[in-house]
Order: structure tokens, then C-alpha cells, then sequence
């Protein structure tokens, strides 16, 4: 911890932000454009501050001022092409070192870096020396953003209100930079001023208070005028514009809601208990909410479910719903909850580094599910915590140990990206980050106690509060930043503890354990004798030492033992407090105080227990592997009252089938009172069992009487009853015993018949008409079960698939579908629920030889257009059928889907789904027609050049290429030596210059002048090389370009300065701009004339033992005049345009 925070200290910045001011004057939907200035306040902190760095990405920058005084600035961005210094280079290894160098040579926290270096000008050396602020201007632009910023612009007819265009901002941690040049750190809060002017018809939501709206004289335009006066980070500023209906909260008129138009009854239905949340988390936090306002803007083509800024939250607006929808109600108030709880922790209160991360996630994970608790219930919470337990062993023991703070290299050998970093991070091991982070935040709440570390978390916020109510220069607002550090030290401030092993282990370093027990009973001792091994062998576990919780029901009761775990294999002797009973009947004590009537006859006459139970409240992050007796196990399902140990006991139940284990499976399913998750995992278990005791089995096929009782009319024949979804638990059942009996198997290994007439008929038959909640889940759950009747074809591989040669059993389930499909297009359900169950369905029947590959019918629904989540469901039925077919052409088309669509979430999800099914492994790639040249280039052109955007979409696409190529460089390719080059040989000199990678700076001086005088000469050099720029270093151009990335200087709009890399779009002369002038624009004057673009830059070549000290003039006719053909530059090179729909 000193090591990281001695790293932090020698790594600061030499000024301090106080205040920024965000304007955008313009915005153009046709064009996706905007434009606008930014103001930045800053207090330097060392007299011999020579140069200012900024974070900025794909904007335009066409001046900058330090006081009104013109400042030269340079650009560069590697992330615009990871592997300029290798071009032909296919090694994953060396493209993680590029991505790394990438990403941490602009990073504000790893160093004084940023893409925009500004050079002071000589005429405020004075004020730096006497440590006086300064004020910087930047005037920019923005066309057709690739990511930061989401233009959503149906391709409909009507006005602006009726097509509900509308933009938002997003991004991954901290992307502040790919829409507003900022310094873009968690670590430099800032109070705010910003202005949004807008059409007539639009509403500007963004973070802060808003002061007033003003109206241009014309009445066409207004602009918002915001002030946040809490000290905020760039990454925690967004911005919605849209024509948005309003909400103001009726229970806290504070809080505003904001929709598209003729959403306002859906969003009335879905923020009604909003309040509810402000109102607990205030209540145990002892703090009020952190900001004067709050607002929530639901948006199409969302980035994620919500992106949380300062008072500000945006929703995607698939999460809203109206009162008859069951199922998304408790999702969507998560999310809510989730929003709130990251304004405290997240927003207010923000990471000092990358290294604290796992604090703002863990904290606000650990509010929301306290709210789920108080909300949902403990059973709720219960499972929340097992699942995250569960999932979080799965990954670590098979793809990535977790480390949530390291003060060294970490890096894990297995990892292709590097953890250092959200930015470099796999998005699979940035969630799992997150659950981690949540599940040791619970850890620390189980070592001192909940209302202690509900205490320690006051003080910090506290603390925070009122160091955000004092003024720069005398507070630098430390205290409103999240560390370790701090965080350790107010948990020994209130509590008087030190948790310092506990973060030993599960902090500062990865891995979870994984326990292996079994014990035996000692009649003479009257002792359990228990053995835990612990496996440390494998990979991401890790020896655990410390305390461990066992807990033994005994005939007398429930009774918990601690022991100390120190080795690897450990015995312990657990005194029984019981004593055997023999035939003596008498009722047990249960865990909540219950007594039960349990047959013993099953059990050991000479012993008291039970069963037994290892770590029973998850106190570790642990996978816990027990061996015990059969009737040990129905015991534990049928009468633990703790659903984590019911839950255990259905996850072996399935390995032992016998009558016993099927009637300790019933007892549960038809029994109410036990929780609806448990009962819905017993329908599953129930299945395999059955299909397990096929020989044996008596009656009819299991849980089809069950479901008969429970939902059918007392006559003869039995008819389905009108759907009665009042009662939740049953509404759940319902949904589930159609998908558990489609499970069901006979000896031939297919469904039974009389299962699959049984369903077809619940089908056909279902009734809603008098229910007043939507039966949308339950019948896509209905023909969620059609798909799990499928099983494999017997027929010919080369027998044409017809409808007549088709099976009549397939036959029904496809007649069903497509009817489901056709009353879809007539009457849609919620989210189109059902149509993403038929299209799951048929790619089960084309997995298993039923139906003909149909990529037509896919691609159609996979194009964009239809919603979301039929969509993602047509991409993953195509990745699907491209790894059973390996057919190049579709492979091809997702791959430039990935590339071209105009939605972010689609292009993740692409490489999320051939992630998780790809269509060919590095180990069996020989075979595959897909290995080929031509799609090695393909994805390693897209990860280092086109996803400079999207860190999580680049870092997807890095897993991606691992799970196809591996990490050295593909057998497809020939050897690189023997590879046709594609660049320009150089000199030595130019070679010797850019071992580094070419990388560009663009210089304009102060001097030059904006007006269109002749003999105004503009300077400007390109670098290549090693881009770092001590402060005190000139910028000299004498450096030799490289002919293999030459820049282009020669782009029509801007004459006076090429287009800041990272925009690949043509240029329009500012003549013929589509951004309207207003009284607050800071955009260049009419007066301002545009100098002749006949200036251009030379070759020099280096001379050996030569150095030069003098500055290089450009020549009029050295380059091609402006009309000629641009040459290729790291920012145009593999970036395609969006599509224009």
C-alpha cells in the first residue's frame, strides 16, 4: 500500500483544476455534428510549468488560448493504430504491450500525460512563476461520433419531435474525452458550469442545477444554462438532448423523470417507487443525498441498462413498463437502485486511482443489495450473494484469477490484456471484478459488523461533504476521493479494528478456495470427526487460512462450530450436543426455531446428525465440494430453512435418483411455503432424476400431475384454467414446470409423447382474456419448452429437408412457432419476449438437423431496425449455426456488422457471442476453412486501428482473437520474413527515429493569425518517435518522417490545421457548415479569414552526426496542393464510416 501510494504522489499533476466551463453551441442531427468550447481554470503548482496536457479524442480542435492568448498544441494519439511500429506483426503478446503503452501514455493517471500537449505562451510565463491562475480556451468540433456520444436518428419521416431523434453520451469509466476535450481522471473533481443550446422542440438534461433556460431572439433555439457546484470528475459529466416529456416526482419533486414521447404512462408506472430508494438509503447512511437534484432520462439504443453521472442517471429505455408486466418490475427497480446508490459511491464520492476501483464498485454494489433485502426479502438477498459466489469460483478456477488491489505487477500469465487498467481489462474479468469487489465489501461488513461499517462509510461521506463546501486554492477536495488508504483508516477510526489480513488475502491478492470435506461419526466419542482438504493446485485458488463455520443439525437442534483452517489438511473432532434417539419419535428443532416431524428411519440409529454444512452464510469467497450420505441430502433440502443449503442439497440430489430423492423433490415443489427459486431448481432436479429412474419409473411422466393440480379445472377430461397470475409464487411455477418436463426423456432418448401433447395443448388452450397481467413471459416460456423437446435428427445426412419428410412431432412444434411468429407481426408482446423464444426454438431445430441452415431468415432479424433483443438472439442463432457450417460468407457479414453498425451494444454483443461459442479454437483450427489469412488481417486490422473508440469493444475482440489464433502468431499466415511488405523502406535515420512507433504532433504557433493575409506562414512539423515531451524541451521539427505513415496536411474545411486523428470523416468548407451562429458561440468570427493553403512540409533526411538546432520553414510547393489525393494517416487507416440509414 505505501509502495502505491508513494507511485500516486510522484506521479502528480503540476496544476490543479478548479473550475471548467462546458458549452456546446450547435447540434446538428442530420450531420450527427456538434460544436462548442470548453474553459478550463487552472492553479498551476510549479513555477517552471512550461506545457499544459489535456485528454481529447476524435474532436476537432481548431484553436486554443491560455488568457486570450493563441497557444500552439500538439496532438497525439496512439490507440489510432496499436501496431504502427509493426504493421505486419500478428503476436498477441506484442499487440498487449502496444494496447498497454497505448492506453497508459494518455492516461491522466499514470503519469502527466494527455493526447493535446498545449505550449504556455510566453506571455503568461509570469503568472505560472508567481502561481496564478490561468484560463484555457478550446474551441472544437465533433462529426459522426464512433462512440462517447450516441446519435439516435430514425430513418422515419416527420419533424425532430415526431422521428424522437435524441443523443446521449456513454462510455467505459472514464471516456469524458470522446466527446469534450477535458482531463479526463476520477482523481481531478471540478466545479461546472455548462450551456446547451438546442432546437426549439428539445430538452437539454445534463448533471447540476439548472439555472434558467434562455431563448434566442428568434425563438427557434434556447439554451440550458447548468451549474454543479459539488466538485465532479470529467468521467461523471453526460448529457441528454431529446424532445423528452417531463416527470416531476410526485413524492419528491427534486427528482425529475424524463422519457420519449408517448412513454409518460409507462414512465409514471416504472419511477412510482423511486422515492422509496432515496429514502432507505439516506435513512442507513445517516447522510442525505449528495446533490440539490436528481434527474433519470430513459434513451433508445442504450450503451448499457444505465450510465451513471453526477445527479444524472440514463436508463435505456427497454427497462420501462406499464402495470401488467410481472417480470421486469423487480429488474428495472434494481437498476434504479443500483443508479442511486452509485451517486453516493461512484459519483460523490469517486476512486483516486485505478487501484481503488474495487471501492466505489463494492461500496454501491453493497447499498443495493441492502435495498434488495429490505425490499425483495433475505431469501432474495440470500440467492443474490450465492450467485455471485458462484459465478465468481466458475471464473477464476477456469479462465482468470481476480485481483482488486495490487501495489506490483499483477499480471496474470494467462490474461491476454492487461489488469491494470479498466481500459485493458476483458469486460468478462471487469464484471467479475465488480462482484468481487461486492463480496469482499460483504466480507469486511461480516468482520466488524454491519452498523459499524455503515458508520465508517457516514464518516467518509461526511468528510467528503465538507470538503466539497470549501473553496480552491484552500482545499484540493482530497477527501471527496475514495483510496484504500483512506477507507482502512476510517474503518479503525470507528470500528478500533484492523482488517489488514483479511485484505491480505482477498484484496491484494487473487484466487478463491475450494474446500473438500467429508466426515464420520465416533459412536464411543459421540464426535463427528471432520476432514477439509483444501486444493491449491489448480488454477485462480488460493490456500486459505483463518476461521471456518460448520454447522451440524442434530437431533436437538442446530449447532454452529468454528474451527481454524491452517493447512492444506485439516481434522477436526466436533463435540454432538445429541445423543442418539433409536426408535424414540420426537420433534426436531430446526435453524429458525421450527420443530419438524422427520422420519429417521433413513438415518444411522447411532448417530444424532442429520447433516452437516461447511461455511453455511458464505462468509468465504469459496466452492465447497462435500461428501455425505443420500438421505443426509433429502434431509437437507426438505427441512434446512436456509435456501443456500436447500440449494446445495438440489445441486447433488441429481446424482443420487431413487424413490426417496423423488419423493423429497416433491414434498418441495408442491409445498408453498418454500422460496420460489428453490422450488423452480427442484423442478430441474426433478427432471434429471426422472430421466435418470426411466426403467424404474411408475405413473405418469413426472411433474405433468403436479402441474395438472395445480393449474387445471376439477372435470373430466382435465381443462387448463383461465391464466390467474395474482399469485407470484404460482406465477412463476407456471413458467417453470413447462421448460423442466420438456426436459423429460424416455429409453430412446427423446420426450415422451404424452409430454409433448401435453405442452402443444397448454399452447393452444392458454386463456388470458380475464387476467389483468400480460401472459407475454409465459408464453415465451411456452415455447421455450417447444425448443428443449428437440432432440437430434435420425435421418440421412443427405436427405433433403422437407416438410413433408419431417417428423410429425416436429411438424406440430414448427406449426407452432411460425403461427407464434405471424401473430407476433399483428400483435407484438412486451419486448418481443416471444419472438426471441421462436427464433432460440428454430435454432434448435437447426442444430439438431430438423430445419435447413436459413441464414436469410436470420439475417433479416439480426439487421438493424428490429428490436434489440430479437436482434442479439438472430446473432446468436447465426454464430451458432457459422460454427456447425464454418461458412465463410456469413462470417464475413458479422464480422462487418461488428464493424459498421450504428449501435454499440450490437457490435459488443457480436463478439460476445463468438467469444462464447466460437466458431473454431486455436487447437483445432487446422480444420477449419475459417482460418485463413484474410480473417486473421480482418480482426487484428479492427482490434489496432477501428475500435479506438471502445475499450470494451476492443478488449472483446482481443479475447476473441485469443480463443481463434492464441497468442503467437497464427499457422495460417507465412512467416513473417517471407510476408510481402506493405510499407515504404526508409533511411536509417527514419528507422533509428521511430523505433518508438510514428506517432504525430501537429504545431501551430501563437503567432499565426486567423486572418487571410498572404504572408502569414503557418508552422507546423510531424514527430515520430518517442513521444514523450519534457516541459521544458522546445518543439523542434527536426525530426525525419516516416514514409510508411506519412500524415495527410492537405484536408479542404481547414486549411490553417489538419482534423485531430480519430474523425475519418471528409471535411465540408465552414462556408457550407450545417451549425448556426449564436450570441454565446465561440467559433471563429466572420471576420476571420482563411490563409492560402500553399504551405506544406519537405522532406529532410538526417545527416549523420548531425543534429539540428535551427527551425525548418515550409515551402510553398513541397507537397501536393490541397485538391490532390490525401495519403493514408493512423487516423483514416481501417476506420469505416457508420452506415447512414
Amino acid at each position: 500500500m505505501e509502495k502505491a501510494k508513494s507511485l500516486r504522489q510522484s506521479y502528480q499533476r503540476p496544476f490543479k483544476l478548479s473550475h471548467q466551463v462546458l458549452c456546446i453551441t450547435s447540434i446538428n442531427f442530420s450531420r450527427k455534428a456538434l460544436m462548442g468550447y470548453v474553459e478550463l481554470l487552472i492553479q498551476p503548482r510549479r513555477s517552471d510549468l512550461k506545457t499544459i496536457k489535456v485528454n481529447s479524442k476524435q474532436s476537432r480542435i481548431y484553436k486554443v488560448s491560455v488568457n486570450d492568448y493563441e497557444a500552439p498544441f500538439q496532438y497525439h494519439d496512439p490507440s489510432l493504430d496499436l501496431t504502427q511500429r509493426d504493421p505486419i506483426a500478428r503476436n498477441l503478446e506484442f499487440l498487449k504491450s502496444c494496447h498497454c503503452n497505448a492506453v497508459n501514455v494518455v492516461d491522466p493517471d499514470t503519469g502527466y500525460h494527455g493526447e493535446v500537449t498545449i505550449k504556455l505562451p510566453a506571455e503568461v510565463q509570469k503568472l505560472v512563476k508567481d502561481q496564478k491562475a490561468l484560463r484555457i480556451s478550446m474551441d472544437f468540433t465533433l462529426e459522426n461520433p464512433n462512440g462517447g456520444v450516441q446519435f439516435v436518428v430514425p430513418d422515419v419521416e416527420g419533424t425532430t419531435s415526431e422521428k424522437a431523434m435524441h443523443l446521449f453520451t456513454y462510455g467505459h469509466e472514464n471516456s469524458a474525452r470522446l466527446w469534450f476535450p477535458c482531463v479526463d481522471t476520477y482523481s481531478e473533481p471540478c466545479t461546472w458550469k455548462l450551456e446547451f443550446t438546442v432546437d426549439a422542440t428539445m430538452t437539454a438534461v445534463s448533471v447540476g442545477e439548472l439555472v434558467e433556460t434562455v431563448f434566442t431572439p428568434d425563438m427557434k433555439r434556447k439554451t440550458f444554462h447548468y451549474i454543479l457546484t459539488v466538485p465532479t470528475a470529467a468521467p461523471n459529466i453526460g448529457l441528454a438532448v431529446g424532445p423528452f416529456e417531463v416527470l416531476v416526482d410526485k413524492h419528491m419533486h427534486e427528482v425529475t423523470h424524463f422519457c420519449l414521447p408517448q412513454l409518460l404512462p409507462l414512465l409514471e408506472h416504472t419511477t412510482q417507487a423511486c422515492y422509496e430508494v432515496f429514502e432507505f438509503y439516506e435513512e442507513i447512511l445517516s447522510f442525505r443525498f449528495p446533490y440539490s437534484c436528481y434527474k433519470q432520462v430513459f434513451v433508445d439504443e442504450a450503451y448499457r441498462d444505465i450510465e451513471s453521472y453526477a445527479s444524472l442517471g440514463i436508463f435505456n429505455t427497454n427497462l420501462l413498463h406499464s402495470k401488467i408486466i410481472l417480470d421486469q418490475n423487480p429488474e428495472t427497480r434494481k437498476q434504479m437502485a443500483k443508479m442511486i446508490s452509485n451517486q453516493f459511491f461512484g459519483c460523490f464520492m469517486a476512486r483516486e486511482s485505478w487501484n481503488d476501483l474495487w471501492l466505489p464498485t463494492g461500496l454501491s454494489a453493497y447499498l443495493q443489495g441492502l435495498w434488495v433485502k429490505n425490499i425483495f426479502g433475505n431469501n432474495e438477498y440470500k440467492h443474490l450473494i450465492a450467485s455471485e459466489t458462484k459465478k465468481l469460483c466458475h471464473y477464476e478456477m477456469n479462465v482468470q484469477p481476480v485481483t482488486l488491489c495490487y501495489n506490483a505487477s499483477h499480471d496474470s500469465a494467462d490474461s491476454n490484456t492487461s489488469l491494470r487498467n479498466p481500459h485493458t481489462m476483458s469486460p468478462k474479468y471487469y464484471e467479475m471484478l465488480q462482484c468481487k469487489s461486492h463480496l469482499v465489501m460483504r466480507m469486511i461488513e461480516n468482520s466488524i459488523g454491519p452498523q459499524l461499517l455503515l458508520q465508517a462509510l457516514n464518516k467518509l461521506l461526511s468528510l467528503a461533504n465538507t470538503s466539497a463546501q470549501q473553496k480552491v486554492p484552500n482545499s484540493t477536495w482530497v477527501a471527496m476521493l475514495l483510496s484504500t488508504e483512506s477507507f482502512l483508516k476510517s474503518i479503525n477510526t470507528v470500528s478500533g479494528k484492523k482488517i489488514d489480513h483479511l485484505m491480505n488475502q482477498w484484496v491484494y491478492q487473487s484466487g478463491v478456495v475450494c474446500f473438500k470435506g467429508r466426515f464420520t461419526f465416533n459412536r464411543k466419542r459421540n464426535a463427528v470427526e471432520l476432514d477439509v482438504k483444501q486444493h491449491t493446485g489448480g488454477k485462480g485458488i488460493r490456500k486459505y487460512v483463518g476461521p471456518l463455520t460448520v454447522r451440524i443439525q442434530e437431533l436437538d437442534g442446530s449447532f454452529q462450530h468454528t474451527i481454524q483452517v491452517e493447512e492444506n489438511t485439516t481434522k477436526h473432532d466436533i463435540q454432538c450436543h445429541s445423543k442418539s434417539r433409536r426408535n424414540k419419535r420426537k420433534k426436531i428443532p430446526l435453524l429458525n426455531g421450527e420443530e419438524a416431524d422427520i422420519d429417521l428411519s433413513a438415518m444411522d440409529p447411532d448417530s444424532p446428525v442429520l447433516w452437516l454444512r461447511i461455511d453455511p452464510d458464505l462468509s468465504v469467497i469459496r466452492n465447497v465440494s462435500f461428501e455425505q450420505p443420500d438421505y443426509m441430502w433429502q434431509y437437507q433440502v426438505r427441512f434446512e430453512r436456509d435456501i443456500i443449503g436447500q440449494a446445495e442439497a438440489l445441486s447433488v440430489l441429481s446424482h443420487f435418483p431413487s424413490p426417496p430423492t423423488r419423493k423429497a423433490l416433491t414434498d418441495i415443489l408442491e409445498n408453498e411455503k418454500y422460496f420460489y427459486r428453490v422450488r423452480m431448481e427442484a423442478a430441474f432436479c426433478m427432471a434429471k432424476v426422472a430421466n435418470a429412474m426411466i426403467s424404474s419409473w411408475a405413473g405418469p411422466p413426472a411433474m405433468l400431475t403436479l402441474f395438472t393440480r395445480f393449474f387445471f379445472c376439477e372435470s373430466t377430461p382435465p381443462i387448463v384454467r383461465m391464466n390467474n397470475f395474482t399469485n407470484l409464487q404460482q406465477y412463476f411455477m407456471q413458467k417453470t414446470l413447462p421448460v423442466a418436463m420438456a426436459n423429460l426423456r424416455d429409453t430412446n432418448n427423446v420426450c415422451p409423447k404424452e409430454v409433448l401433447h401435453f405442452l402443444i395443448d397448454l399452447i393452444k388452450f392458454n386463456d388470458n382474456s380475464k387476467s389483468k397481467v400480460s401472459d407475454n413471459y409465459y408464453r415465451a416460456a411456452l415455447v421455450e419448452s417447444l425448443c428443449h423437446l428437440v432432440t437430434p435428427t435420425m435421418s440421412n445426412p443427405g436427405q433433403k429437408v422437407t416438410v413433408e419428410n419431417l417428423p410429425l412431432d416436429v411438424r406440430m412444434i414448427l406449426e407452432e412457432i411460425s403461427r407464434f411468429l405471424n401473430l407476433e407481426k399483428l400483435l407484438s408482446s412486451y419486448r418481443y419476449t416471444v419472438t426471441v423464444s421462436c427464433l432460440k426454438a428454430i435454432q434448435a431445430l437447426q442444430r439438431n438437423g430438423h430445419l435447413p441452415p436459413d441464414y436469410v431468415l436470420l439475417r433479416s432479424y439480426a439487421a438493424h431496425g428490429f428490436f434489440v433483443d430479437i436482434r442479439i438472439a438472430a446473432i446468436e442463432a447465426l454464430v451458432d449455426m457459422i460454427k456447425a457450417t464454418s461458412d465463410v460468407d456469413q462470417f464475413e457479414w458479422l464480422l462487418d456488422l461488428c464493424e459498421k453498425d450504428p449501435v454499440p451494444e450490437i457490435k459488443w454483443r457480436i463478439l460476445k457471442a463468438f467469444v462464447s461459442n466460437p466458431p473454431f479454437t486455436k487447437s483445432d483450427s487446422q480444420t477449419s476453412s475459417l482460418n485463413t489469412e484474410h480473417f486473421v488481417d480482418k480482426l487484428w486490422n479492427f482490434i489496432s486501428k477501428t475500435t479506438y473508440y471502445d475499450s470494451r469493444i476492443r478488449c472483446e475482440a482481443i479475447n476473441l482473437y485469443n480463443i481463434l489464433f492464441g497468442t503467437h502468431r497464427p499457422k495460417c499466415l507465412p512467416p513473417k520474413d517471407r510476408r510481402p511488405s506493405t510499407t515504404i523502406s526508409t533511411s536509417v535515420g527514419d528507422r533509428a527515429s521511430s523505433t518508438q512507433g510514428p506517432q504525430s504532433k501537429l504545431k501551430r504557433t501563437a503567432s499565426t493569425s486567423f486572418t487571410g493575409n498572404s504572408h502569414d506562414k503557418i508552422k507546423m512539423k510531424i514527430k515520430f518517435g518517442n513521444t514523450s515531451v519534457d516541459e521544458g524541451d522546445e518543439f523542434d521539427n527536426a525530426d525525419v518522417m516516416a514514409a510508411e505513415s506519412l500524415l495527410s496536411l492537405s484536408h479542404s474545411d481547414l486549411p490553417t490545421r489538419p482534423p485531430t486523428p480519430g474523425t475519418d470523416q471528409p471535411g465540408s468548407s465552414w462556408q457550407t457548415s450545417p451549425f448556426v451562429g449564436s450570441e454565446t458561440s465561440r467559433a471563429i468570427h466572420d471576420s476571420h479569414k482563411r490563409p492560402s493553403q500553399d504551405s506544406a512540409v519537405k522532406d529532410k533526411k538526417k545527416k549523420k552526426k548531425h543534429k539540428h538546432k535551427h527551425r525548418h520553414k515550409y515551402k510553398d510547393g513541397d507537397l501536393s496542393s490541397p485538391s490532390s489525393s490525401h495519403v493514408g494517416s493512423p487516423m483514416n487507416l481501417g476506420i469505416s464510416d457508420s452506415p447512414k440509414l
